[in-house]
């Protein structure tokens, strides 16, 4: 268990529930009505007012691009009062534009913070990602092995066989030799069209029957699901992939200088963190927002703090007025 942080003062755990609120309601809006830009245009604009409404002062380290890339949100950006602890915020007001735009499944208002240095900028790159859930010994999996010694190495941690365990995969033409491979050696496979965020969570709720996380997405999001783990005791291991030198610069400017390096959970959040995240469509982890009859507005969120273990499931009823 890590120490508690002085600066995450506990009424913030509720705080961070709020913001994530106030993105998932505001992109509800558009679910299944095709556009992208709006839905996520919503949920920015909602979770940075609701940010400049808590005492702390707040840096977001992950966002929604560098500064010329996005109004708000930013990378770089404050938000809050200015007033109180000095947080680090790693935020995806709509983890799954698409999802939401065709009514998919599994679309989150997804946020982390920790304390000032406490999460790694990462750059806006592909990162390849390998996730198991808490009770393994460290080291069970990693991403110097081949998939077939993760499933096997797991299968054996789990006492289980290779083909009773299940893969949560990006649906995406780049992980066509990585699908083959598990499915040759047996391995069940959980396609998901987006939202590798709540991917990698999967594997911390024995619920959705996902075993392992693997394969590639955003950096950023590789953070964000790191910070989950953190505060339930899984694995987490994140290699970042360039496509070409601009990328490589861009790493660069961030302060990566190991291009090959393979980051474990505690090299990407060190410290105390809070992660909150509110569904804004049905999914495997969260329900999404509903609106009922009088103007009522239900949501469903998870909260959880690294050094108390705690996990909150969070039902909210949002009454007009």
């Amino acid at each position: 268990m890590v120490k508690a942080s002085k600066a995450l003062d506990r009424v913030l755990v509720l705080e961070m529930v709020r913001v994530t609120e106030a993105a998932a309601i505001a992109a509800s809006t558009l679910i299944g009505r095709g556009n992208e830009k709006a839905a996520d245009h919503a949920a920015v604009e909602a979770m940075r007012a609701a940010f400049n409404e808590l005492e702390f002062d707040g840096t977001v380290v992950i966002g929604e691009g560098e500064r010329d890339e996005a109004p708000m949100l930013y990378i770089g950006e404050k938000v809050g009062t200015g007033k109180g602890p000095k947080i680090d915020i790693a935020l995806d007001p709509l983890e799954g534009t698409t999802i939401t735009a065709k009514a998919g499944p599994n679309a989150l208002a997804v946020l982390a913070i920790a304390e000032q240095g406490g999460l790694l900028n990462a750059p806006d790159v592909y990162m390849d990602k390998l996730a198991i859930g808490p009770g393994y010994e460290e080291g069970t999996v990693g991403l110097d092995k081949t998939p077939t010694e993760n499933v096997k190495a797991l299968a054996k941690a789990k006492g289980v066989q290779p083909h009773e365990i299940i893969a949560c995969v990006l649906d995406r033409p780049r992980h066509e030799k990585l699908i083959a491979e598990l499915r040759e050696i047996g391995c069940g496979i959980m396609l998901i069209p987006d939202g590798d965020v709540a991917g990698v969570i999967a594997v911390t709720d024995p619920d959705t029957t996902v075993d392992i996380y693997m394969g590639s997405g955003g950096a950023p999001e590789g953070v964000l699901a790191a910070a989950a783990l953190s505060c339930v005791g899984g694995q987490f291991q994140g290699r970042l992939l360039f496509r070409n030198d601009d990328e490589k610069a861009r790493a660069k400017r961030w302060g990566v200088t190991d291009l090959d390096r393979i980051y474990h959970l505690r090299d990407l959040v060190k410290g105390d963190a809070i992660f909150a995240a509110t569904g804004v469509t049905d999914g495997s982890l969260l329900e999404g927002v509903k609106r009922r009859k009088g103007g009522c507005i239900t949501t469903e969120s998870v909260v959880m703090r690294a050094s108390t273990g705690t996990v909150r499931w969070v039902k909210g009823e949002h009454h007009p007025g």
